[in-house]
């Protein structure tokens, strides 16, 4: 992070003490901005508040869209999604944390909306301080420290979810009343198009044929984007970039993809390591286990009928198939002409490994909730990409 003075630098800052003197009622300046860095479509910056007439905190983030699209750039995006430019992204964003910062302290994911410009595209946002990105903390921590990591994660996530079940009419209203008329989930979109595409391109690169059983399962576990039992808020862009650690604990960043959608997909991203990019964590049994039993510790209040071990591994077995069905769609072709925007973080590995290895952790999982369709279907298709070079 280093101090820059450039002028989409200045005009961000102009903008931001332009915005807090119309809230205040009184002159604010901004100094000494440091790039955070954005996504390309972004510039994200801290700032000291040089005059402070109404106790603002002594820095804060700034984040202003500089572009239509609101898209991060740290996952894999489907071009043929037609939501893929759409300029309410960053509205969803601004809804999101207006939403998630009327959460009590200890619930919120996140950072604090302090003040927003939704013409400007501008956010100013509480500085959650000095931070460590988790993909830091896992690739370099000694093996403790790496499953506590994890465990916090599950956490978060855990008490999130807990705090926003049945909220959602909420979201919904804060979202028309930014003038964001589709609801619906741009990942559940990719997934639609993912069902049918998939066995096609098993066929056609590994030679695995997938069975009508295979089929009707992954058809059943789409629908958990539509599920309503297990509903809560999720920023969705759940990628080790936009997860950190600071004093207080994991915080999430980037919302402009929050929404409402079944929970048990946020803690089955982490479990098949972050499927809508290249990452690959070591999750060993025990590790697995931990997670889930420190998330479900935080929700099994608010969903009594996960405390019922077969109901858990079932639902978990649906999620984590999706998520690898769709890291499949995404990341098996040769061709990546229709994938666009894949950053390349400190856990990535080439695509085939990690695909073979989120096959791998899907076999084991349906094995252990006995789900032998799933465990025998998604063992052959790890074997194989084991043994095959596709990336």
């Amino acid at each position: 992070m280093t101090a820059i003075l450039a002028d989409p630098v200045s005009e961000v800052v102009a903008a931001a003490e332009k915005l807090l003197t119309r809230r205040t009622g009184a002159s604010v300046t901004l100094v000494d901005p440091i790039d955070l860095g954005g996504s390309g479509r972004s510039i994200v910056l801290r700032v000291r508040v040089a005059e402070n007439p109404f106790s603002l905190p002594r820095t804060l983030v700034i984040k202003q869209v500089r572009e239509e699209s609101g898209l991060s750039g740290t996952r894999a995006v489907d071009p043929d999604d037609p939501s893929a430019d759409s300029g309410s992204a960053f509205l969803r964003e601004a809804v999101s944390y207006q939403f998630a910062t009327a959460l009590a302290t200890d619930s919120r994911p996140g950072a604090e909306l302090l003040a927003s410009d939704l013409e400007a595209r501008l956010l100013i946002l509480s500085d959650l301080g000095d931070v460590s990105p988790i993909s830091a903390l896992l690739e370099h921590s000694d093996s403790d420290t790496v499953a506590n990591t994890l465990m916090a994660m599950a956490q978060a996530l855990g008490r999130m979810h807990a705090a926003t079940v049945g909220r959602e009419e909420d979201f919904t209203a804060l979202l028309r009343r930014a003038g964001v008329a589709d609801c619906d989930d741009t990942v559940a979109k990719q997934v639609e198009r993912a069902v049918p595409a998939v066995p096609r391109l098993l066929s056609e690169i590994l030679g695995i044929d997938v069975s009508p059983d295979m089929t009707d399962q992954v058809a059943r576990a789409a629908k958990l984007f539509e599920s309503r039992r297990f509903r809560a808020f999720s920023p969705s862009d759940l990628c080790p970039d936009n997860i950190i650690v600071n004093d207080e604990g994991v915080r999430f960043l980037d919302y402009e993809w929050g929404g409402f959608r079944d929970a048990m997909l946020d803690i089955a991203y982490a479990l098949v390591s972050f499927p809508g990019c290249l990452c690959s964590i070591e999750l060993s049994e025990d590790r697995t286990l931990a997670m889930i039993e420190a998330w479900r510790a935080e929700v099994v209040g608010m969903w009594p009928a996960l405390a019922d071990n077969n109901v858990l591994a079932t639902r978990m077995v649906e999620a984590q198939l999706i998520w690898v069905w769709l890291s499949t769609y995404l990341f098996l072709p040769d061709n990546h002409a229709r994938i666009a925007a894949v950053r390349e973080h400190q856990l990535s590995v080439p695509r085939s490994l990690a695909l073979m290895r989120r096959w791998d952790r899907l076999a084991r999982s349906a094995n252990h909730a006995g789900n032998t369709v799933v465990a025998h279907q998604a063992r052959a298709i790890a074997d194989r990409l084991q043994g095959l070079s596709v990336g």
